[in-house]
């Protein structure tokens, strides 16, 4: 499996890595306006020559400085920082300029393994963070949580569960595995994970329950979900990332 970086958050003050650093100009004076993510979106490519970003449930935004995905073929929840302009918006909702963009780990919903759950997802706690990236929004959960670290080379294993909850099929549960490092420094991540696995709201919005053990109990938080919608083919944080690894 891919192993992925860990993301640290600190105070909501964090230092850059961008993936398109030309777009940056150290002397503007704008610099400051453009250090901190202001959008959490969805990069979906139509072809390997275009993509557009969905900005939440029902806006679109077409990048008009970069042709191609950063991120090639895949679908991915992305952190970004971009700048309205005037340029024609061809057929979607706005027309914006990328001052940079970073893809955060993106997953599916992982198989209920039954009596293998907890050997193979692991029951360590976390704490889901109330922040504005904690979301239900276009068919994904996008959760900030906090965990312990103490080895920076260790890959810790982050998945979200289906809850089994004959009641309510939309119950869903955040499993962590560390492995074993489960001492050490607090260390904040980013996820995404796809919710296309569960029933149809048919256009209503439904409560999503998310369970999690937490460092003081067993936890749930609520979010508004809405099955997302086929979107239209229209074809013409700062945030640092330490040695902790996620997968």
């Amino acid at each position: 499996m891919k192993t992925f970086r860990f993301l640290v958050l600190t105070l909501g003050i964090i230092g850059i890595s961008l993936s398109l650093p030309s777009c940056l100009d150290d002397d503007d004076n704008g610099y400051w306006e453009i250090r901190y993510p202001n959008a959490l979106v969805t990069v979906k490519p139509i072809d390997d020559k275009a993509f557009f970003l969905q900005l939440d449930d029902s806006t679109t935004l077409l990048p008009t400085n970069i042709i191609s995905s950063p991120f090639g073929g895949k679908e991915v929840r992305a952190l970004v920082n971009f700048s309205e302009t005037d340029k024609p918006s061809e057929g979607y909702d706005m027309a914006v300029h990328i001052n940079w963009i970073d893809s955060i780990l993106t997953k599916a919903i992982a198989p209920d393994l039954g009596v293998e759950n907890d050997e193979v997802y692991g029951t360590d706690p976390v704490e889901i963070v109330n922040d504005w990236v904690t979301i239900a929004e276009d068919g994904y959960l996008t959760l900030r949580f906090r965990t312990l670290y103490g080895d920076r080379n260790k890959a810790h294993y982050i998945n979200l569960l289906p809850g089994n909850n004959p009641d309510n099929p939309y119950e869903v549960e955040f499993r962590h595995n560390a492995f074993g490092d489960i001492y050490g420094v607090e260390g904040d991540g980013l996820v995404a994970f796809n919710l296309n696995s569960l029933p149809d709201t048919e256009g209503k919005t439904v409560k999503l329950k998310l369970k999690w053990k937490s460092f003081s109990g067993d936890k749930s938080a609520e979010f508004d979900y809405t099955t997302r919608k086929a979107t239209p083919n229209k074809s013409s944080i700062i945030f640092e990332r330490s040695n902790l690894n996620i997968r």
